[in-house]
């Protein structure tokens, strides 16, 4: 599939925002998170709810939370609200940490949240989450 046949991503840098988005070149989006402030949790809910909703397709999404010490309760509240969403069926989602605490913190939230359409990896690397991602998307029907 051609890139331009892909929806637009219809995201923009924003002040006060950690976080930034990109078309994977499968289709899916890239997410790099620098802060989980309230700023940047109300951007992105609001961006990803409305990505949702468009979903018409198994997607495959990637989250660098490298940057990321510690993940406070309210994103953890927002991610499980996320996965929860009907419409997030049929969603690969690797998320890639540096340390424990986020590991901790991101299996809470695909404990809480398996089998509800979402398939949830977590890796320390951008190459065993990318591995992972290239897995056949059949794998999910």
């Amino acid at each position: 599939m051609a890139e331009a046949e892909y929806k637009p991503l219809n995201w923009s840098p924003t002040p006060n925002v950690g976080y930034t988005v990109l078309r994977r070149p499968d289709g899916g989006m890239h997410f790099i998170f620098t802060d989980l402030s309230k700023p940047t949790l109300d951007h992105w809910q609001e961006f990803a709810l409305q990505h949702l909703y468009d979903s018409d397709r198994l997607t495959r999404n990637l989250y660098d939370l490298r940057q990321i010490e510690v993940v406070p309760e309210e994103a953890v509240q927002r991610a499980l609200e996320a996965n929860s969403d009907p419409a997030a069926r049929n969603i690969r989602l690797a998320v890639v940490v540096s340390n424990e605490k986020v590991r901790i913190a991101t299996q809470k939230i695909a404990d809480l949240t398996a089998g509800g359409g979402v398939e949830m990896g977590i890796f320390t690397s951008i190459d065993d989450a990318e591995a992972w991602l290239d897995r056949p998307l059949t794998t999910m029907i």
